[in-house]
């Protein structure tokens, strides 16, 4: 019985490494380049660059705001996971939109995510100093998703993106392929320090206010 015990005890300290490596995060900045991209040029690992951007996703208890930056726009979504409701805020050409989404409009606009699941791949490698595995799934409407992740920090809250929500991990580099068409995140910088309740602000005046309805029939809230 006495070597029984020691040897459940070695046991135990032997896996409890894998166990305590992982840290929750309820507060996290992270900051990727996007680029979209046509592959369907004569040489297919020459794309041709259509948009290069920003990406920076902020997280704060069951807050996220995910920001879009370029040259040409600027999209922001803010999203409320317990109230399961969204705001999105767009710049084009000067012209400033606020669309507001219920928990149905955010179903509506997420579906191609519905039922996702990841498997993983034989294939790893260092990304800002962490260990990340790879794994690959597939969206409803035939989109491939190729994602680096870690399992070192995995967000408290899983609802920040819906397509990365059954993903035991956070995603440090990601890639989205359909036909020709690539979408590309690349991690930038990431920060773990408390972020500002003032990021999930709603502007109160400044924005042409619409639904999520009248911004579908515009092909304003596609992506």
């Amino acid at each position: 019985m006495k070597i029984l015990k020691y040897y459940f005890f070695f046991l135990a300290l032997f896996y409890a490494p894998a166990t305590f490596s992982q840290k929750k995060i309820s507060e996290l900045t992270i900051v990727y380049n996007y680029t979209l991209s046509n592959t369907s040029s004569t040489d297919p690992t020459q794309g041709s660059p259509i948009l290069n951007a920003i990406n920076t996703i902020y997280i704060k208890a069951n807050m996220s705001r995910s920001e879009i930056t370029s040259s040409m726009f600027s999209s922001a979504t803010i999203y409320d996971a317990k109230s399961g409701s969204a705001v999105v805020l767009r710049e084009v050409s000067g012209q400033k939109l606020l669309i507001r989404m219920t928990p149905e409009n955010w179903q509506d606009k997420n579906k191609r995510y519905e039922g996702i699941h990841f498997n993983n791949v034989q294939e790893s490698k260092i990304i800002a100093g962490y260990k990340c595995d790879k794994a690959v799934a597939t969206t409803s409407d035939g989109f491939t998703i190729s994602v680096y992740y870690t399992k070192d920090l995995v967000p408290e809250n899983k609802d920040y993106d819906v397509q990365f929500k059954s993903l035991n991990g956070l995603p440090l580099e990601y890639e989205l392929t359909k036909g020709s068409l690539q979408i590309k995140y690349v991690l930038a910088s990431i920060n773990l320090n408390p972020v500002p309740a003032s990021k999930f602000d709603i502007p109160k005046s400044g924005y042409r206010e619409m639904s999520y309805e009248e911004s579908k029939k515009l092909n304003i809230e596609k992506s």
